[in-house]
């Protein structure tokens, strides 16, 4: 330990109750000439993970428990915006992780500066993606402060290791060696890592009892459909079947009735930032239906040059997102221009959910650019299909020209 490590007398700790931050207050302790530790629980959504945490985190060595109830802000401050981006992760990852971390690192960084900490500490592993996002958010908000990472220092290799330190310092825990997924949850997902998913040879046991918590797998599913009609002013979703609803509610409800349906499974082997390939399995029942309702009402308003561009711009803020730039200056542009496009993304969109798929059922919008005048297939008084002709000879020309030049040089031969 480093002399000027001694003078650390108080540490924020990012704290869910999990394995990892379980054991790193008693290391700390330990390793720190006993600081004072404050724990910090960023609620969006975990439900049961919060149950007893502060008696879980006093028992430990916590000298208190900070619990913050960020699920609105979650909700409609950080998935809402990515929402109307569109953005998704290399086409299938609906970014539940990625995007909880820096609401969660901010307020952590802010709870430092208040409590006069000495330092921030978290427990993500050196080789995951979720290191980078909690420290690229404490610089932004406290560019000075001092990250602790213990998976980086301490000489604990794996879950394992982690399990018998525990149970040799009368550390509580939900999970034993045979169920030991990594788990993360938040209101709109819930990840599984490790184990047996390991091999991406192996098929997800989405049967065995414990794995699924946010739903059934399709074949488990009813076998009638369920039907949801969504409504969105400006690409904020705001009504379910006619009824208000803010992002909680709205995020909350649709989880519910996408799990019943076994819709929002993902089975992904993924590129982590550190350079690594991950495999992980998703729940996002109520982000997998939004998400789809969302594209679709896009589809009636958003104009072809628009529309195609926007999804570079969603690509490129899945990116940012996933490798933790959420407070950087080109996230913030991209989502004025998301923004932008936003404006008339207002309609409903109704949508069948059976055994896992998602399948459209109408959609409606005043700001429609669907004509049914210019696109039947019957007799029209707006379309005079001879005006094509002229089109098609400007649009071909450059084509039409390097024919003739190709077919000059090839008779002069």
């Amino acid at each position: 330990m480093k002399k000027e490590e001694k003078k650390i007398k108080k540490i924020v700790l990012a704290y869910s109750g999990g394995l990892d931050t379980s054991i790193i207050i008693p290391w700390l302790k330990e390793n720190y000439d006993n600081p004072e530790i404050i724990a910090v629980s960023g609620d969006v959504g975990q439900a049961d993970e919060l149950e007893n945490l502060e008696e879980k985190a006093l028992k430990t060595g916590a000298s208190k428990l900070i619990v913050m109830d960020l699920k609105k802000e979650f909700v409609e401050n950080y998935v809402y915006p990515s929402l109307k981006a569109g953005a998704v992760y290399e086409g299938e990852y609906l970014l539940g992780t990625a995007f909880a971390r820096p609401i969660i690192a901010k307020e952590l960084a802010l709870i430092a500066i208040k409590e006069g900490a000495d330092a921030i500490c978290h427990g993500c592993t050196g080789k995951g993606n979720d290191q980078v996002r909690f420290e690229l958010t404490i610089k932004a908000f406290a560019p000075d402060m001092k990250i602790i990472a213990p998976w980086r220092i301490w000489n604990i290799k794996s879950r394992e290791e982690e399990i018998e330190y525990a149970e040799a310092h009368n550390v509580p825990l939900k999970i034993n060696r045979e169920t030991n997924y990594s788990k993360d949850k938040n209101i709109w997902h819930l990840s599984h890592e490790g184990l047996d998913l390991e091999d991406p040879a192996n098929m997800p046991q989405y049967d065995k009892k414990g794995f699924l918590e946010m739903g059934v797998s399709p074949m488990k599913a009813p076998d009638s459909p369920t039907f949801v009609t969504i409504g969105f002013e400006k690409g904020v979703p705001v009504t379910l079947n006619g009824e208000k609803k803010d992002g909680v509610e709205m995020v909350s409800a649709l989880n519910e009735l996408g799990g019943k349906n076994g819709i929002g499974l993902v089975d992904i082997v993924e590129n982590r930032l550190v350079g690594m390939k991950s495999r992980g399995v998703y729940e996002t029942p109520g982000g997998a239906i939004l998400y789809r309702a969302h594209e679709v009402l896009e589809t009636l308003t958003l104009d072809r040059d628009t529309q195609h561009y926007k999804k570079l711009v969603a690509e490129q803020y899945a990116e940012l997102v996933y490798f933790g730039k959420w407070f950087t200056p080109l996230r913030e542009a991209l989502q004025a221009f998301v923004d932008k496009t936003q404006e008339n993304v207002t309609g409903e969109v109704k949508l069948m959910l059976y055994k896992g798929n998602i399948i459209n059922a109408g959609v409606t919008s005043k700001y429609s650019l669907y004509n049914e005048e210019f696109a039947t297939f019957d007799a029209d008084d707006v379309y005079n299909q001879a005006d094509s002709a002229g089109f098609i000879n400007l649009y071909g020309l450059g084509i039409k020209a390097r024919a003739l030049m190709e077919k000059k040089n090839a008779e002069n031969k």
